[in-house]
């Protein structure tokens, strides 16, 4: 080893000891007769100090050539320093060097390597290879690095084997866009890039491979946001012989398990509620359940008393802001305005302020009387001094904007604190959901999905009621992982396949394998995938998984730090048997 300790190892214990450390150099400062350097590693930072004197002439001499980001080598004696600096674990310390070599010198850098920096995001995409340096984001690889080993610590004591799947696959038409690769051997054919390994895995239950796990690369060609990559991570798992709630306890125990290890943070219970009243309660199929604010519907109190907005409306429902009767004008007018944004949709808002002496003040008071107020507000269990929001319209769309309402109000009150976690797990999904422009069901979350027991008569008379055995584990309003059990037969597998609307042929063509492999002996079995990205943002305090990304994408799905996507040369493509023109 070049180095005998690393920059954030030494103390005042390892006085008077002769040691060698290596790094890059942050800063120096030069007062004439005495210099200092901030030496740092990916551990910490230690000065190391120089004086006319008593360091060598020529370790002076190549101190004052050092610039920001040169790599060095220094050997010298641990010294307590004079003037200590308690905001690092090295303060008490420094290094009087007697020995310095150049390893490397460095240009100056586009941007400051410090927490504070003054790079923008672009600059500091495109050299990502210098903004790892800075210890606010090497902090979050070594979280993700941390939860990966939690992960395999726990699966591995519950039995899992980690297995690797193929990353040049068959295209499926369901789910996003693939992402496709041309073969050279077999010009005109393409691969594609796995959306999950969902195939594979339930193959290898056919295998009797009963519990297996992988912390796997995904691709999905789809528009990108802060919380999505062209490639993503998961921790995706499958076990046989398992029902739903076999495979609920198992990972409630992982997630339990990551959160204790990684984060210190003792989980309380795992609720479980419906799809359907996910719904109806909060208009979101993962509802952030760390505060109320539940949903509650007006229709029988508010329709038929002359307000034709209500009156023709397909859904009247609101929400108790516990607190807020004194919102002003102009905090009740921005609550309008964020309704009405485009991406929101509300036509428009209606209050109810429920007075501290009892009284009410409505926004629409002329249409509805004292009496009639309170008896919204008994419905809504408001109280004086709370404050009753109402929307209105088609039923699925006001569900949605007052989803959206009922957020904004609970981040606005300061109830969704990112250090307080409130799981949860969604069940009992719609198998199918109609596609009004394919004018035909689609499955809500794979082909492979298999249907509650006590529903499958509705599968011809009625399949949008038909219940999938599938469940989501939701975080703070966050869905983290999501599965279901799967079909392990081909009679109930063709059965789904022809209600999605694949001929016998297409079925075949694109599952046949599978399908076969049913015939073989294939057990019960069911698992989860969980979106490891998104779980390191969360574990992190962050809105954003490129955070934890050590080479991610941006927004256009580009990295610009070595200027991909690009063009090929005519060569490669004529090897490929490719024309562009």
């Amino acid at each position: 080893m070049l180095r005998t300790h690393t920059c954030g190892e030494l103390r005042e214990s390892n006085c008077n000891e002769q040691v060698t450390l290596c790094g890059w150099v942050q800063r120096s400062r030069d007062k004439g007769g005495l210099m200092w350097t901030d030496l740092r590693d990916r551990y910490g930072i230690t000065q190391l100090s120089f004086e006319e004197g008593s360091t060598p002439a020529e370790v002076l001499e190549t101190a004052r050539k050092l610039g920001r980001e040169f790599v060095v080598k220094a050997t010298g004696t641990v010294v307590e320093r004079y003037s200590k600096n308690d905001n690092i674990p090295t303060g008490g310390i420094e290094i009087k060097v007697e020995s310095l070599e150049i390893l490397n010198g460095s240009k100056v850098p586009p941007f400051i390597i410090e927490d504070d920096t003054d790079g923008g995001e672009e600059l500091r995409m495109k050299y990502r290879y210098l903004d790892l340096r800075r210890n606010e984001v090497r902090s979050k690889l070594q979280l993700r690095s941390k939860l990966a080993m939690a992960v395999r610590n726990y699966l591995a004591e519950q039995d899992f084997i980690e297995v690797e799947t193929p990353v040049l696959i068959k295209s499926t038409p369901e789910g996003a866009r693939d992402f496709v690769v041309p073969s050279r051997m077999n010009q005109g054919e393409f691969y594609a890039l796995p959306q999950s390994p969902q195939t594979f895995k339930q193959l290898l239950m056919v295998s009797g491979f009963d519990r297996y796990f992988q912390i796997v690369k995904c691709f999905r060609d789809e528009d990108l946001r802060a919380d999505r990559q062209p490639e993503f991570t998961q921790i995706d798992c499958e076990m046989s012989f398992v029902n739903q709630e076999d495979i609920l306890n198992t990972f409630e125990g992982m997630t339990r398990h990551m959160f204790s290890a990684v984060r210190g943070v003792e989980l309380g219970d795992f609720p479980h509620m419906t799809y359907a009243d996910a719904m109806r309660k909060y208009g979101n199929d993962k509802p952030d359940i760390r505060f109320g604010m539940e949903f509650v519907e007006l229709n029988e109190l508010a329709q038929n008393k002359g307000f034709s907005i209500f009156d023709q409306a397909e859904l009247v429902v609101g929400i108790c802001a516990e607190g807020c009767a004194e919102y002003t004008r102009k905090q009740l007018d921005a609550l309008t305005d964020f309704v009405k944004r485009p991406q929101i949709g509300a036509k428009g808002l209606v209050y109810v302020k429920c007075n501290a002496d009892g009284t009410f003040k409505s926004s629409v008071d002329k249409f509805y009387s004292e009496e009639d107020l309170k008896a919204w507000a008994d419905k809504a269990g408001a109280k004086a001094g709370d404050l009753i929001l109402v929307l209105s319209g088609t039923a699925n769309e006001t569900r949605k904007q007052m989803s959206e309402l009922r957020l904004h109000m609970g981040k606005e009150l300061g109830l969704r604190d990112k250090n307080t976690f409130q799981p949860l797990w969604v069940i009992d999904f719609p198998l199918l959901e109609w596609d009004e422009e394919t004018e035909r069901f689609h499955a809500m979350h794979h082909p492979f999905t298999s249907p509650k027991a006590e529903d499958m008569a509705l599968l011809d008379t009625d399949p949008g009621k038909v219940r999938a055995n599938a469940y989501d584990l939701v975080i703070n309003g966050v869905e983290i992982g999501g599965g279901s059990i799967r079909i392990h037969d081909r009679a109930t597998q063709q059965l789904m396949f022809k209600h999605l609307g694949f001929t016998e042929e297409e079925a075949k063509a694109q599952f046949g394998f599978l399908m076969d492999a049913f015939e073989y002996g294939a057990p019960p079995h069911g698992g989860i995938a969980f979106g490891f990205d998104r779980l390191c943002a969360m574990f992190g305090g962050s809105d954003s998984i490129r955070d934890y990304i050590a080479f991610p994408k941006n927004t256009s799905g580009r990295d610009v730090m070595i200027d991909s996507p690009s063009t090929i040369d005519e060569a490669q493509l004529k090897e490929l048997g490719i024309n562009l023109r």
